[in-house]
């Protein structure tokens, strides 16, 4: 395939796969496509294993890596903030409110042992240390969302010839990436998992690569609800160099979802899938379940806490439902959610990873011979 993607990062076919399991990254890759592990849960030591494992495992094949560094972030300017610091800032009332929503539901809320000096979630410092050990391994791609990648990331970047990439959720943020220097924008609609903005993809994508060609030749990656070949197709005909992909790989037999979750994926419709600061404190698409209305709809609701004060919340609280719900509590169900797109609407079965490259091939290639097709008539 002649896509400038294909040439930087070395692969067949521009299908680029989020996931923070590293089975998922390594079918991807050994399938084709392109896969990228998120890195932000993970220590520099707990990441060298990761892809120590991935290098074993994915014959060859290349991967990358996707860390979140925030611009905007309630302790930007401190320095050393630990879990221990921001735990201590955490307004009694919304650990009450936590603590009382559960009980509701017959799960015991259950606080998280961390160490004294084990940094903030989305620490920048965490997450620089994080790169310097992916570049023990055969990378071939950094990328980072929530903002412009520090000068120190792409200049990384640079120096090891890895291309840097950014996701943005606005044409004003594309700008900012290309003055700064990415090699690749990944340009996320609306429709998408996780921190998403407001605009569609199907409207974003053109803006983007409208605002940008003055500028730079920047390829752009489309992403936001793109769970088919045919949909991948239709964002490359608009001037995207490939997709990138996330939602899509959670209802595959390696992902690292529960088997609960996975049954909701499959009942769910796209309307399921809502925006809501109640998980990390800036907007994210999730599935919609009682913790997301508890936070946005109740009127009882104390608010969420800015990043990364609601991560404290939500981390305890989470890992308290998913124990409760795998131990049998049918009521925890209810409350059990994670970040998925609104492509949601399509899962209708579990699957391998590898599989899921194979249809988007083929569904790619039927959609181009569709419009190959019209085009001659």
């Amino acid at each position: 395939m002649k896509s400038p993607i294909c040439d930087m990062l070395g692969i067949e076919f521009p299908l680029l796969a989020f996931s923070h399991c590293r089975d998922v990254v390594a079918a991807v890759s050994r399938a084709g496509g392109f896969g990228v592990l998120g890195a932000t849960v993970h220590t520099p030591d707990t990441l060298e294993r990761e892809l120590k494992w991935i290098d074993d495992h994915v014959d060859g094949k290349p991967y990358g890596i996707d860390v979140l560094i925030p611009e905007n972030i309630s302790t930007a300017g401190e320095k050393d903030v630990t879990w221990k610091s921001l735990e201590a800032r955490v307004p009694q009332a919304h650990r009450d409110y936590t603590r009382d929503l559960l009980k509701k539901y017959d799960i015991e809320l259950t606080a998280t042992e961390v160490a004294d000096n084990q940094p903030q979630p989305f620490d920048g410092k965490t997450a620089l240390q994080l790169l310097e050990a992916s570049f023990n391994h055969p990378i071939r791609l950094i990328a980072n969302a929530l903002g412009v990648p520090p000068k120190a990331m792409i200049e990384m970047g640079k120096k090891h010839g890895v291309p840097v990439a950014a996701l943005v959720g606005a044409k004003e943020h594309a700008l900012r990436q290309v003055a700064a220097g990415v090699d690749i924008l990944v340009v996320q609609g609306t429709e998408a998992g996780g921190h998403c903005g407001e605009v569609s993809t199907m409207v974003l994508v053109p803006e983007v690569i409208k605002a940008i060609k003055p500028i730079r030749d920047v390829p752009v990656l489309a992403a936001g609800g793109i769970m088919t070949g045919r949909q991948m197709a239709a964002c490359m005909a608009m001037g995207a160099a490939g997709a990138w992909t996330g939602s899509v790989w959670l209802a595959t037999v390696e992902a690292e979802t529960t088997e609960i979750f996975r049954e909701k994926m499959i009942a769910a419709s796209s309307r399921d899938a809502v925006r809501s600061k109640g998980r990390t404190g800036k907007p994210a698409r999730q599935l919609r379940s009682v913790w997301t209305d508890a936070w946005d709809r109740a009127p009882d609701s104390p608010g969420a806490l800015p990043m990364p004060l609601q991560s404290i919340i939500s981390r305890d609280a989470f890992n308290s439902i998913d124990r409760a719900a795998a131990s049998g509590n049918a009521k925890a169900r209810d409350l059990v959610s994670y970040f998925v797109g609104q492509g949601v609407g399509l899962i209708d079965s579990v699957k391998s990873a590898g599989a899921v490259v194979q249809e988007f091939k083929e569904e790619f290639a039927e959609a181009v011979e569709h419009m190959n097709a019209l085009v001659a008539e």
